[in-house]
């Protein structure tokens, strides 16, 4: 390895060893770089790399809020500013139990490069809390939000950062967020959030975008591979907007996605997730805060598998869309018995370091999320656009938009490989692609 990478690698390692998904995605990216590192030595007298490991600001916050009961809880609110070199701080907020500052700055540190992907003026950013919506009310999801966005407010705007929704984050939530920040601020910015309402400055296509632009990226992968999406089966985790938005795009491409999951097991419809009755119930149950993929199998009479996960069924393309490192070493195993031939990441960083590797290593085409995902963020990039013109634009204009940039991610990617002598090496193209346009404009922008 590159001695350069390797000092901050460790240096990393040393400094923030409590913050296992922050080192795992550094360690990641900083070992794709080698051949760009190599042939930019006046990275290390800048201090590149240690600059790009560390966010440029971190806010961590209480948000007291008060139950249906009258008791006052308390959880942590978090934004992570990680990188602002090419526009400013963009990300999603997550609230799950799950969210902690590893978590937080990993997902920072990812969105710097998939934001970079785009070609739109955006930096990395990302923030969120261990709020758990499920099971809460209507008002007290309300009374959080309005809490959250009281602290939130001072650190966000049009032209500094502007955070979207992501896990636990949906339409509600935003909409909640914008109406207190409205009221603090007294002024109409609603270029401060994206994945709003299209009654108050949204794009009409933000919900669809993530998992669209996934699929819209697989059929690139296999253009490449000189193969096509119609007659594919297909397992995806997850059955939120973003699977959802795999399981339409899919079927109307002419695949077939036969497994949905959550926290309590899979389950397994051989006759596709593939109708407009299917799609709909998908929404049901996000909406219900249940979190149980159980309902869909008694729903629609499949077979559910209780507390497994659907990376067992022998199909030709997997795609996890659920959450970070769902899939370790038995389940990489398990897709390579079964002849999987494309393994495609949704969710931020479904893979342990370890399987993706393995996987890489056995000759199976893997696709990062960093790339595969971009379309989320690409549509929120539009939004920003659409509020700064006070422009409405068509879902059809603005899914022929993601269309065209989630090509030109792909094509990067492969380009960027190809140059390095990787061959077809996504995963590390993905990474220099994105990289490359964040150091040069690091580098123009001196020792900040």
């Amino acid at each position: 390895m590159n001695a350069y990478i390797e000092r901050v690698l460790e240096d990393v390692k040393k400094r923030d060893a409590h913050e296992p998904e922050f080192l795992q995605t550094v360690e990641e990216v900083l070992k794709s770089l080698e051949s760009m590192v190599d042939k930019h030595p006046e990275y290390e007298k800048a201090g590149l790399l240690e600059r790009l490991v560390e966010p440029e600001r971190v806010i961590e916050f209480r948000v007291p809020w008060v139950n249906d009961a009258g008791e006052v809880k308390v959880n942590r609110g978090f934004r992570v500013q990680f990188n602002g070199a090419i526009g400013p701080y963009k990300g999603g907020l997550r609230f799950a139990s799950h969210v902690n500052l590893s978590v937080m700055k990993f997902l920072g540190f990812e969105q710097t490069f998939k934001n970079s992907l785009t070609s739109l003026p955006m930096g990395g950013g990302k923030g969120g809390s261990d709020f758990d919506p499920n099971g809460k009310s209507d008002g007290e999801i309300m009374r959080f939000c309005q809490s959250f966005m009281t602290e939130l407010y001072r650190h966000i705007g049009p032209n500094v950062d502007v955070p979207a929704g992501d896990i636990g984050v949906g339409g509600r939530e935003i909409g909640y967020l914008f109406g207190q920040y409205k009221r603090i601020r007294n002024a109409y910015e609603n270029g401060v959030l994206t994945g709003k309402g299209p009654s108050f400055g949204g794009s009409p296509f933000r919900p669809e975008a993530t998992g669209f632009g996934a699929v819209y990226y697989l059929c690139e992968v296999l253009k490449h591979e000189k193969d096509d999406i119609k007659g594919k089966t297909i397992a995806m985790s997850g059955f939120g907007n973003v699977a959802w938005g795999v399981a339409i795009k899919a079927t109307q491409l002419g695949a077939k996605v036969v497994t949905l999951s959550g926290p309590d097991g899979y389950c397994y419809d051989p006759d596709g997730i593939a109708t407009q009755e299917k799609w709909d119930y998908m929404l049901e149950m996000r909406s219900s805060g249940r979190n149980q993929a159980k309902d869909y199998a008694d729903k629609f009479g499949v077979e559910f598998f209780p507390k497994q996960k659907p990376w067992g069924v022998k199909v030709d393309v997997c795609m996890p869309c659920a959450y970070q490192n769902e899939i370790g070493m038995p389940e990489a195993e398990q897709m390579l018995k079964n002849g999987l031939k494309y393994y495609i990441e949704v969710a931020n960083m479904p893979t342990t370091n370890e399987a993706l590797f393995y996987m890489m290593d056995k000759g199976l085409i893997v696709a990062p999320s960093k790339a595969v995902n971009a379309g989320g963020v690409s549509v929120s990039g539009l939004e920003m656009s659409q509020n700064s013109e006070r422009l409405t634009w068509k879902p059809e204009e603005v899914d022929a938009m993601l269309l065209n940039i989630m090509v030109n991610i792909h094509a990067a990617s492969e380009k960027a490989a190809e140059e390095a002598g990787l061959g077809y090496n996504l995963v590390a193209g993905a990474n220099l692609a994105g990289f490359k346009k964040v150091a040069d404009a690091m580098m123009a922008q001196g020792i900040v």
